[in-house]
């Protein structure tokens, strides 16, 4: 069931997006050649907790799944999409990390991802990089009241088709704000015009994801991380927004 929020929870949002846009850009900077993906997730949660909120995403468990996310930040390293589980491994040169984060404030969730380069990237991945973060703001840019999810979609899918990407049709961006995961389900792909009619109070997370192969997935044995199944890289960016009424405000910059 979707939900419209109140100007007072979204005053808290737009609070709780702040912050946590505050929090990635902090731990974006740690990204370096020697650097753990489990050093990032420290200081996610150290981050998070000094400001006196909490991670959205650690002991979360997604519906349908019978495990609990056991950590702060998804950090997905080249093949891998989405989830990816911190751990001792270390980033080396050339390397593309996703960080994905989720704070809850107030009570209150948003959810804000980017994709980073580590070290000096080739230039497959840095233009990879570029058209995902493009496609995102393609995405928000045709939000608005009276639009529709399509419309998202079809901008999103429009890019990935131009550069010839593969893009992720089966993971997709949600609904966002009570819970960390909510209705809508809001696609990469659609048809302008076409899908769930957008109104002011509408708080989605738009996160396109494209990868230099196909787009076909995996999901790995420990149960939450997604990569591509011809282990080529892939990006992914990602804003929570709010529908006003004169068109969209984004909540997590």
């Amino acid at each position: 069931m979707i939900k419209l929020k109140t100007k007072e929870e979204i005053d808290i949002l737009r609070e709780g997006g702040k912050r946590l846009a505050e929090i990635l850009r902090a731990v974006k900077a740690k990204v370096a050649p020697g650097v753990t993906t489990s050093e990032l997730d420290e200081l996610a949660y150290d981050l998070v907790k000094e400001g006196g909120d909490k991670p959205a995403f650690r002991g979360y468990r997604p519906q349908g799944s019978p495990l609990a996310y056991p950590a702060s930040l998804c950090t997905s390293v080249n093949e891998e999409i989405v989830h990816g589980i911190p751990s001792k491994r270390v980033l080396k040169e050339g390397d593309v990390v996703g960080l994905d984060l989720g704070l809850e404030h107030e009570g209150l969730f948003t959810d804000h991802a980017v994709s980073v380069p580590v070290g000096a990237i080739d230039h497959d991945l840095r233009t990879l990089l570029a058209v995902t973060e493009e496609a995102l703001y393609a995405g928000i840019k045709a939000a608005g009241p009276g639009k529709h999810l399509g419309d998202i979609g079809a901008a999103i899918e429009a890019l990935a088709d131009k550069y010839g990407y593969g893009l992720i049709e089966e993971l997709s961006g949600h609904g966002v704000g009570y819970k960390p995961h909510e209705d809508p389900f809001v696609p990469n792909f659609g048809q302008p015009g076409a899908g769930l009619k957008l109104e002011p109070g509408l708080v989605i997370a738009i996160e396109p994801m494209f990868a230099l192969g196909t787009g076909d997935i995996k999901l790995e044995k420990d149960g939450f991380t997604f990569t591509t199944r011809d282990k080529k890289a892939s990006a992914h960016f990602e804003h929570t927004i709010v529908i006003t009424a004169d068109g969209h405000e984004i909540l997590t910059k």
